[in-house]
């Protein structure tokens, strides 16, 4: 499960990379501008729901050796 979230982590952060490409600053919420901005917010809460998982499987595996 460890590497498979490490996967995750590293994939959504590959999408982060991939939309940041199509964003045009100069019309950020037209077009395809609006897409990759919800890929990007999509991706960045993705990424915080996968460490606060790990955060919890590491806190389980600690208060088991108890």
């Amino acid at each position: 499960m460890k590497i498979f979230s490490y996967i995750l982590i590293a994939a959504a952060l590959g999408l982060i990379l991939f939309n940041l490409t199509l964003l045009d600053f100069s019309n950020l919420f037209e077009g395809n501008s609006l897409v990759a901005l919800i890929g990007i917010v999509a991706s960045l809460c993705a990424v915080c729901i996968l460490l606060i998982f790990k955060m919890s499987k590491a806190i389980e595996e600690k208060t088991k050796g108890n």
